[in-house]
């Protein structure tokens, strides 16, 4: 298809059409000049394709798909080529169910462990989630199927995701947020990247014309199309401007009028809308050359690949006395509701209707081991007497237990936060129970984010299986009884409480304004320079061998302007069984005039041996490894002086340090030091994570906006029905929604989490974003009345209500 030659024959309106969906999933097609629609549909860790009526929270059932474990999960296997496989099978299985773009992977950074949304993301370490996206994208559009990296950028909670302002200094920005994605753009070229609901530095990310065009196009030189997050489409005419390209889902033709309108009163020069378009016409063009309709696999050998993702991604993190591996000849007693009904992927956009599921209880049996089943708990965590009493007597009957716990899925999902980190009090009971009489007891933790663990102590073996997809039991059984070494490590640090986090003071205080207090001090960055202890560490994970690490080598050239630093080191498996060892490479700055973490992580390899095997392992460092963001000269800056490369098995075991001199980028800038400016930067272990608000300002180059307070007149189109629930119309609706949503949900339990989820999403968006969703018993008109009737504007709100009225009827 020739773009240009195609563009020239459309009008404008078809034009203005193309620039927003067609429904809910597809694009708009123009059946004149034989430009077909597209299919977008969600992921990130199966294809969720849904049957008969579609949104966006996964009430209709979707088409069975493979449901491979969570990102979160697969990030902890550090596995490039594995992740590179499970893309390429879902790839296979977009092309069998005809679909275009597949809609992740999801690389927000976790800043914290209360994001709701937490079990859809990669990691808390730019690095580890840029490489393993890469990979991600490259498995699936090897297939002919593009991705959709997102959520482009800061989108870091779910609680006023849509509106939320992210004050994110410029290095954290450039380091930490930024960093992942620039990353996987180079290497992985997504066909599309989708813009973010929430603001960044005060303008919305989807109209965000230094993001887009001159980090995205310019810096980055990415080809693709940029799309909306579903629903963040705010202003249409200075999205286009800024170069967004595609509106999802359909505006009802509403925005299309807006640009046509813009052109031709002249407010908007043309040029950008044939930009745009252009852009459209290749996405279109990419995916009908490489449209394939034999996508030759079979769903068996992706579930047998879902159980391998699993089982490499695993993390074992405690397993005093060699407790693990159990015997498979001794009767073992299963407890834990989670046994029969696993939490196996998380809730919201992402669910998948999987092919098959096995849990423990089908595992166990199909191995032909010996077992007892006791529930213990509730499916909503709750304990009754009987059920624990009845658990405490399997487990003083048996030599061995395996003890699934973990978060119910009302505890976590997409649109809401969790407002802590505990485990249910029952499964906290239950687990001191049943350590304290059978102390040989494996804890199983299913969960797509950290928790507190104030029993860690108590027991001898801890195995977290985060979300571990359709084939976690099956996983469960080959690590559980030795028949593989697990070998997965977290991909985020593991607070002892809460308060520990660095985002704690700033996460999910102002209904306005997400403060990035913390700045580059995300995760292990902050945990390993204040020397703050934590539960478990960023990198961490046990085997069931042992590996040597020894005589580290390093070759450069000190003084060229342009180092590549040439690591080897020798590892060998000392054990009895083959094994897989993650390599860790972080640098550690000697000293520095700006504030910098006491180590990051910047490269990293998996590596099997089988026992006694040695294997030479060779890495290479960039020199732009050794850099930070210099705000002032707004580019990334070596500092002169020595550098320790760190070879760890996590970001607190280093078995191996070689220092380095490099030259200085001097002749740029001098370094930036704010040290009198703001000292608490420089100071973490001795603040206790609180920085001071004027460090912060300091550090903040941007003019911070601000909002009237939530609830005051007058309302508008970008108020939600969380402002206008103190006025009569508002309290009418909210109530009418309510009862609306329970019906729809199939619950009559509040805390119902595709209700909770349903419930968020309505109740904090924009009314825009109302407007444009509703289906079609909901359109412009009748929000805008309801708008109207919350400021009291009684007669314009009538108008507009029978407007809509029989806007509808036609």
């Amino acid at each position: 298809m020739k773009e240009r030659s195609i563009l020239h024959k459309m009008k404008i309106s078809e034009k203005a059409s193309m620039c927003s969906g067609k429904d809910f999933w597809y694009t708009e097609g123009i059946r004149r000049l034989n430009i077909p629609p597209l299919l977008m549909t969600d992921g990130p860790h199966g294809v969720r394709k849904q049957k008969g009526k579609s949104d966006h929270v996964g009430l209709n059932k979707s088409e069975p798909a493979t449901c491979f474990p969570t990102l979160a999960t697969l990030g902890c296997s550090w596995d490039r080529s594995l992740i590179y496989k499970v893309g390429e099978a879902l790839g296979q299985e977009c092309v069998k169910a005809g679909v275009s773009v597949l809609l992740g992977p999801g690389i927000n950074i976790k800043r914290s462990p209360l994001c709701g949304r937490n079990f859809e993301y990669i990691s808390e370490d730019p690095l580890l989630s840029g490489e393993l996206a890469a990979s991600y994208i490259q498995g699936v559009q090897s297939k002919g199927v593009g991705t959709s990296l997102k959520h482009f950028v800061a989108n870091n909670q779910e609680k006023f995701r849509m509106t939320i302002d992210a004050l994110v200094d410029d290095r954290a920005l450039r380091e930490i947020y930024l960093l992942g994605m620039e990353i996987a753009v180079k290497k992985g070229q997504p066909w599309t990247v989708m813009g973010a609901y929430n603001r960044l530095n005060g303008e919305y990310c989807c109209e965000n014309e230094w993001l887009i065009n001159q980090i995205l196009r310019k810096e980055w030189q990415f080809q693709g199309l940029v799309v909306t997050d579903w629903g963040a489409c705010n202003n249409r005419v200075l999205g286009l401007k800024a170069g967004l390209d595609l509106e999802m889902p359909s505006s009802k033709g509403v925005n299309d009028a807006k640009i046509v309108k813009s052109i031709k009163k002249k407010q908007l020069d043309p040029l950008f809308l044939d930009q745009t378009v252009e852009r459209l016409l290749s996405l279109v063009d990419k995916a009908v050359i490489n449209r394939r309709f034999d996508s030759g696999f079979d769903y068996h050998s992706h579930h047998q690949l879902a159980i391998q993702a699993a089982v490499e991604s695993m993390v074992l993190l405690k397993n005093d006395h060699q407790l693990l591996p159990f015997s498979v000849s001794k009767k073992v007693g299963v407890i834990g509701y989670f046994s029969e009904y696993p939490r196996y992927q998380g809730a919201g956009s992402s669910l998948v209707n999987p092919t098959q599921q096995v849990n423990l209880l089908k595992a166990l049996q199909s191995k032909n081991l010996q077992f007892e089943y006791a529930q213990g708990y509730t499916a909503d965590g709750e304990t009754w007497d009987d059920l624990v009493d009845e658990a405490i007597q399997l487990a003083q009957n048996t030599e061995q237990v395996i003890l699934m716990v973990g978060l119910p899925e009302s505890y976590e999902s997409e649109g809401f936060d969790r407002s802590h980190l505990k485990l249910p009090e029952s499964h906290n009971y239950l687990i001191e129970a049943i350590t304290k009489v059978n102390p040989k007891t494996v804890v199983v933790l299913s969960c797509g984010a950290p928790v507190e663990m104030p029993w860690a102590n108590k027991v001898n073996s801890i195995l977290h299986s985060y979300l571990s997809g359709q084939g976690s039991g099956q996983a469960l059984i080959d690590i559980i009884f030795g028949f593989e070494n697990p070998s997965g490590k977290l991909a985020e640090s593991y607070p002892v409480h809460l308060e520990d986090n660095p985002s704690y003071p700033y996460f999910l205080k102002d209904d306005h304004l997400a403060i990035y207090g913390e700045s580059i001090f995300v995760g292990y960055r902050y945990y390993d320079t204040s020397g703050k202890k934590v539960l478990f560490p960023f990198g961490h994970g046990l085997n069931y061998t042992h590996f040597l690490y020894e005589n580290l080598k390093v070759s450069y050239e000190p003084k060229h302007e342009n180092n590549h630093i040439n690591l080897s080191f020798y590892l060998t498996n000392t054990g009895s069984r083959s094994g897989k060892e993650v390599i860790q490479v972080y640098v550690r700055p000697k000293s520095s005039k700006a504030f910098r973490p006491d180590k990051e992580l910047k490269a990293f390899d998996k590596i099997f041996l089988k026992p006694k095997e040695t294997k030479m392992v060779t890495l290479v460092l960039e020199r732009r490894h050794f850099a930070y963001f210099h705000p002032i000269i707004q580019d990334w800056y070596v500092e002169s002086g020595s550098y320790d490369i760190c070879i760890g098995s996590s970001s607190q075991k280093i078995h191996l340090v070689k220092t380095v001199t490099l030259k200085g980028d001097d002749e740029k800038a001098r370094p930036y030091d704010v040290r009198d400016k703001a000292s608490s930067y420089y100071h973490l272990e001795t603040c206790n994570g609180k920085i001071k608000m004027e460090d912060f300002h300091c550090i903040y180059n941007h003019e911070i906006k601000e909002y009237a307070p939530r609830g005051s007149r007058p309302f508008t189109i970008e108020s939600s029905l969380e402002d206008m629930k103190s006025t009569v119309i508002g309290k009418l609706v909210i109530r009418i929604l309510k009862k609306e949503l329970i019906k729809t949900a199939n619950t009559k339990n509040e805390q119902d989490p595709t209700y909770k989820m349903m419930w968020h999403f309505v109740y904090e968006s924009p009314m825009r974003v109302l407007a444009m969703t509703g289906g079609n018993r909901i359109n412009v008109e009748l929000i805008e009345s309801i708008i109207d009737f919350s400021n009291r504007e009684w007669v314009k709100g009538l108008k507009k209500l029978a407007h809509s009225f029989f806007a509808r009827k036609k």
